[in-house]
């Protein structure tokens, strides 16, 4: 499961996937958080295998993994 690709530091809103509905065990971010996408030491980087670990964007708190299609572009 190949998804979009994010960047690394850029802000993104969640919008789940069914993917990540079934697997809700991953993360603790809720439909329309505003999140930031992190590369974590010792883990594989953002886009790997379409995944991505994210904080919340405000407080920079670790969330968790979600697919990368999971994630929507904000203006």
């Amino acid at each position: 499961m190949v998804g979009q690709k994010v960047r690394v530091g850029k802000v993104y809103r969640v919008r789940l996937i069914l993917f990540d509905q079934l697997m809700f065990e991953h993360y603790t971010a809720t439909e329309g958080q505003m999140v930031r996408v992190v590369n974590l030491y010792g883990c594989p980087p953002a886009n790997t295998m379409g995944m991505c670990h994210i904080e919340d964007a405000e407080s920079g708190e670790f969330l968790g993994m979600v697919c990368t299609n999971s994630l929507e572009r904000v203006e």
